[in-house]
């Protein structure tokens, strides 16, 4: 069985839109998130994080982790998804409830710490992300989890493009007596390099039993999530650099504001928009405090 995490960590991704809208605003007729003082974009932590539920949820399809198997007894964590598209949550806190044989609405601080363990242990993304769960008949309390992510911020103000599509297949007979022809909106960035920094916290891991194979799973998920998410709304997209600081400690051996500020990136002609990665420059201090290791996984 996995070890249960104890280094703190810091990260760091950039990852890339070309001809997409990589974050809708609802509130804004699905344009591309934006920064409105600024014009700079920005993609939620919310999106983020579902996107590394559903490579999660691909891994278990084709066998690379564990779903909950009720018959195993050995202890060890399981796979299952939480927060999936439909689910009722209340329905998933039952199952808790189920298992461990806890009366509904039954309140008792020992009973709601049981099952927010068997939580904890059967759905990935509590251990990762946390939840709270403390509403309906079967309430399991609310779990802080290790992983928190801001807001992705792009790197220079984009550029919001809306593009006018026309369908020429038709959905009634009498608008095919017509003339016109469906018209559609579409809203893209022709390009921007967004940059999201997150923590990692060995104190929480500890609180939901988020492991080393959890770990491993979660930066596998930010460099391969994009691929498996593909969509002609978002256009191209791809994770691009990952770079990752760890502690030799669990509360930690700097500051993460002084480590984030070690990676830079640049736009190398600023008489002209940027329209590809190769339009900027990287640039990794590899100066580490005493105590931190600087480790580029992608």
């Amino acid at each position: 069985m996995s070890e249960v995490l104890n280094n703190r960590y810091e990260f760091i991704l950039y990852f890339d839109v070309e001809n997409g809208n990589p974050n809708g605003d609802p509130d804004a007729g699905n344009m591309p998130r934006v920064d409105p003082q600024t014009g700079y974009g920005i993609v939620t932590d919310v999106c983020l994080k579902r996107k590394v539920r559903n490579y999660t949820e691909l891994q278990v399809k084709y066998g690379q982790y564990s779903k909950f198997d009720e018959s195993d007894k050995s202890g060890k964590q399981f796979y299952d998804i939480y927060v999936t598209e439909g689910a009722v949550l209340n329905n998933q806190q039952k199952l808790a409830y189920d298992a461990e044989g806890i009366p509904p609405k039954e309140d008792k601080k020992d009973s709601k710490a049981k099952a927010q363990k068997y939580m904890c242990r059967r759905f990935y993304d509590i251990r990762t992300f946390g939840a709270v769960m403390d509403t309906g008949d079967y309430k399991c309390g609310q779990v802080r989890g290790p992983v928190q992510l801001c807001f992705a911020k792009s790197q220079d103000r984009i550029f919001q493009r809306e593009i006018t599509i026309t369908r020429m297949a038709s959905t009634t007979e009498k608008e095919t007596a017509s003339e016109n022809r469906t018209m559609g909106r579409k809203h893209i960035i022709p390009y921007a390099l967004y940059r999201v920094e997150g923590f990692i916290s060995a104190k929480f891991a500890q609180n939901t039993g988020f492991t080393e194979d959890d770990l491993k799973l979660f930066f596998d998920a930010l460099k391969d999530m994009f691929d498996h998410d593909r969509s002609a709304a978002r256009g191209k997209m791809a994770s691009r650099r990952l770079i990752r600081f760890k502690h030799s400690s669990p509360i930690g051996n700097a500051s993460a504001v002084d480590l984030f500020g070690k990676v830079t990136a640049e736009l190398l002609d600023k008489s002209q928009p940027p329209r590809s990665f190769s339009d900027y420059r990287i640039t990794v201090n590899t100066d580490m405090p005493p105590g931190v290791e600087l480790q580029e996984l992608l």
